[in-house]
């Protein structure tokens, strides 16, 4: 299975925030839209990548306010991505490896969906029960 397909699945949206959108504004964005990360676009180019885990651990645990805070103080910006033609486990190696759950799908540096290690494990499950139903058939045969 490859990165096209889960995003065939699960549908293209990408939801993002600018580098000088406040810290409060962004999380706003992510109840809103009930993500768990969001990422940080200028001018078309990928800046990085914003995450509840960096809120709890860049501003609620070290006292700063989120209203007074901007995204590029505090978010990932080294940012891991993956092509619409890898394969599923190129990206578990990746998330593993480097210990990320969420994966932004580029093709000629455009960005084209993002996955999560959600979409990652519900596609292995998928693959599971079809490889489960095609040998139950050819059982019962």
């Amino acid at each position: 299975m490859t990165v096209n397909q889960i995003l065939n699945a699960k549908g293209r949206n990408v939801y993002s925030i600018t580098s000088s959108t406040t810290v409060y504004e962004a999380l706003k964005v992510m109840g809103e839209k009930n993500i768990g990360a969001i990422l940080v676009i200028d001018n078309n180019d990928l800046k990085g990548i914003l995450s509840e885990r960096d809120y709890a651990r860049k501003i609620v645990l070290k006292d700063k306010s989120s209203k007074e805070t901007f995204v590029h103080e505090i978010m990932e910006s080294t940012v891991f991505t993956v092509k619409l033609s890898d394969n599923l486990e190129a990206c578990m190696e990746l998330m593993s490896t480097k210990r990320i759950r969420h994966l932004p799908v580029l093709e000629e540096g455009i960005v084209v969906g993002i996955i999560s290690i959600s979409d990652v494990v519900k596609a292995i499950i998928d693959i599971q029960k079809d490889t489960i139903n095609y040998l139950n058939s050819y059982i019962s045969q």
